[in-house]
């Protein structure tokens, strides 16, 4: 698959915020004693199995933070709302992934550091908690790779997610990409309930914001981490 227009935004948490929300087993992850609470909307492109020559596209939202289990980095995911069925249907059944259905609009305008992205989601799935956002956003300078043990590092450059289902127990999933190209990026939150969504108060820490250069991911098939 490939990911465009893709924006990190992050808030600066207590970790005492984040760690109540994990499953048993998951721990926070932190940067010089903080945790990070992410927003990020992006649009996957051509998602399909190796071989396959047709794939999916949809616009998608999460909410998410920074995690090890037995000291192995990853990202926890509280939801995903994404404007796909299919695609919200199977992420459900092969990864175990909080998905749910949205109606999600995207506009774009210009191209590398002209970028611009108007992106708005509105969650449709009954029997959960409502979710919206708006934004608009894009770069603000060149891209480059994140030093080694940055911060920019430590909220992006991660390669492994985890879930666990209603028995506690905890899944992974690797993906594959080369490193993130980011640039420092400027955003217009103009309406947000996910933190609310999800238990949380909105963060009162003032964002940051990075948006990537389109990149192409592998992922693999969901494994049960054995106790």
């Amino acid at each position: 698959m490939r990911w465009r227009d893709l924006l990190f935004a992050h808030w600066r948490v207590d970790p005492e915020t984040v760690a109540p929300k994990l499953p048993e087993g998951v721990s926070v992850d932190t940067y010089d004693g903080d945790a990070y609470l992410g927003v990020v909307p992006f649009v996957m492109a051509d998602i399909r199995p190796r071989g396959s020559p047709i794939g999916l596209e949809f616009g998608e939202l999460n909410l998410r933070t920074y995690v090890t289990v037995d000291g192995a980095p990853g990202v926890y995911f509280f939801n995903l709302d994404a404007n796909d069925r299919i695609g919200v249907r199977i992420a459900r059944s092969l990864f175990r992934l909080p998905y749910y259905r949205a109606t999600v609009r995207i506009e774009t305008r210009g191209d590398g550091t002209t970028r611009s992205v108007s992106f708005s989601s509105r969650r449709r799935t009954k029997r959960a908690p409502p979710a919206r956002f708006q934004s608009r956003y894009g770069p603000d300078g060149d891209f480059s790779e994140s030093d080694p043990g940055s911060l920019e590092a430590f909220l992006t450059e991660r390669y492994r997610f985890y879930t666990a289902d209603d028995r506690g127990r905890i899944y992974y999933g690797d993906i594959e990409h080369q490193p993130w190209l980011l640039a420092p990026a400027w955003a217009e939150i103009e309406d947000e309930s996910l933190f609310q969504a999800n238990g949380f108060d909105r963060p009162t820490t003032e964002p940051t914001f990075h948006f990537a250069a389109p990149i192409d991911v592998t992922a693999d098939r969901i494994r049960r981490l054995q106790s």
